[in-house]
Order: structure tokens, then sequence, then C-alpha cells
């Protein structure tokens, strides 16, 4: 996916956006904006929005179809690729766009409904949805603390919000049956040991699922069954445990940093802080 591609032409840039990251199959933009007008145009892309700022009215135009809408705070509407669609609002808007590449639902519609006809259906009265909006802010956090190192967790987000869209918001009404079950000895090895020597890389879902011949989206279900946490819960576990080793042997908080594959030494502050309760500095002191 190309995010250039993805960002409106409109009065100011993106707030943030993850366009200097190397996300697969989503991406994520956070808008505040002037009153304006976005001419007709088609996505190739699958786009979701989250209201982030105050009531304004909002006129749609989507596949024909026009919807005007007073959308307030959390509310969320939905638009599927390929569809004529042109929006206007009447006063300052703040927006959350998350784009999705069709291929993912289509994708995972065939492993989870054995079904090769994936329609998404446009949402143009806005709705709150916890789960989207929960979704959207995560990535938005994660964008803000993480920047390009968090791919691994963008990918696990965009399998999330796909099966959440599949399951609400497409042509495919029938329950996804539970997967159950867990990952052998070997293949959590082998995946364990994959990620212990890879630890300073931004690794993608799509990495660790080759390790063990599975689906993205299997291979994501199995490892928090067996290991009780995320894939990308885990590998920030491995980080932080690397980097106290690193910080007991007298390394530089910035080269610890680097060497367990953070952004940035503040990227690690807040992330150490967050699973051992003190900072880098207070643990290397203690």
């Amino acid at each position: 996916m190309q995010t250039n591609e993805l960002l409106l032409e409109l009065p100011y840039p993106p707030i943030i956006s993850s366009q200097e990251c190397a996300w697969n199959r989503i991406q994520i933009a956070h808008y505040r904006q002037p009153k304006f007008c976005i001419p007709e145009y088609i996505s190739p892309h699958h786009g979701i929005c989250l209201n982030a700022g105050k009531k304004v009215e909002l006129k749609q135009q989507v596949d024909g179809k026009v919807e005007i809408v007073n959308s307030v705070p959390g509310e969320v509407g939905i638009y599927p690729a390929f569809l004529n669609q042109s929006f206007a609002w009447d006063r300052e808007a703040e927006f959350i766009l998350i784009y999705l590449e069709p291929a993912l639902l289509n994708r995972l519609g065939e492993e989870l409904y054995e079904s090769d006809r994936i329609e998404l259906i446009p949402q143009l009265y806005s709705r709150f949805d916890p789960l989207i909006q929960q979704i959207a802010l995560a990535l938005k956090t994660t964008l803000e603390t993480d920047g390009v190192s968090s791919r691994l967790y963008a990918e696990s987000m965009a399998n999330a919000l796909s099966v959440h869209l599949l399951a609400r918001y497409s042509n495919l009404i029938q329950k996804i049956h539970p997967y159950r079950g867990k990952l052998s000895q070997q293949q959590l090895r082998q995946v364990i040991e994959y990620i212990d020597s890879h630890l300073n890389e931004d690794i993608s879902l799509a990495e660790l699922a080759l390790v063990v011949q599975l689906s993205e989206y299997y291979f994501a279900r199995l490892f928090k069954q067996t290991t009780g946490i995320a894939p990308h819960q885990y590998h920030l576990q491995c980080r932080i445990k690397q980097a106290k080793k690193l910080l007991l042997q007298g390394l530089a908080i910035a080269d610890v940093a680097q060497a367990v594959g953070f952004a940035s030494q503040g990227h690690l502050n807040y992330h150490f802080k967050r699973q051992v309760g003190i900072t880098p500095k207070q643990f290397a002191q203690k």
C-alpha cells in the first residue's frame, strides 16, 4: 500500500500519519481541517473515518447515494473501496482516517467464511462502534509513541479490524467458527527463536506466520492461545527483558534503545516505565 497515494488533497497536511512507516495493508492519518468539500473520487482502499473532534454536519455522497448527518465525536463512517465518493463538512473538523487493503478482507473472508464474494456495506449513517474507535485511537497512539517501530502491532490491528468489519458490516452473515488449539512446542520454539534473533528489527506478522507456515490470522490466534499474549506484546516484552540485561552491563540508554529496536531513547523510556514501573535510568542506578 503506497501511503502517499492515500493522503487526501486537503487544505492542511495530517497532524500525524503512517506515511513513513512500513505498515502492510493498513494506514492511518489524523487530520484537523477547516470547512471543506472533497470532490468526487474513487479510492482503491476501504476507508473508515472516526470523528475525533467536535460535532459537524457531514454531507456524504457514496455510489450515488447522498446522506447528510450530524456527526458527533466518536461516531464512525465506513466507505468501501472502488465506489464514487465525495464529502463536505460545515465547520472545522477533526478526524482519523484508516485505510485497509481490500485484499486483506478478501483473504480473511475466504479463510474464515470459505467465501470468495466479499462485499463491505457502506455505513453512511454515523454510528458508534467502540471496537473501531479503540483500534483507531490505539493506532494513533502507537504512531505517536513508537513511530516507525510499530509494524507488528499495526498488522495485528489490521487483522482484528478486518475480522470485525466482515462480521458486522459485510454481506457475510455467518458467524466465525472459533479456532481452538495451540502452537506445538516446536512451532512455539521456532517463533521465539525468530523473535529473539530479530529483536532490533521491525518484524511483521507475516514474517512470524511464515516461520510456522500458518496464515497471519490463525497464527496470531494460536500464539495468544498458547502464550496468553499477542505476538506484538511478546515481542515488546522480549525487548524490555534484553534492555534490562544491557542496562545492567553498563550500556548507555541511547545505545540500549538502538540495540533492542526502539526508534529512540524516548520510546524505550515510555515502554520500559509501562512494563517495569520505573525508567531505564532508575533501573540502571538500582
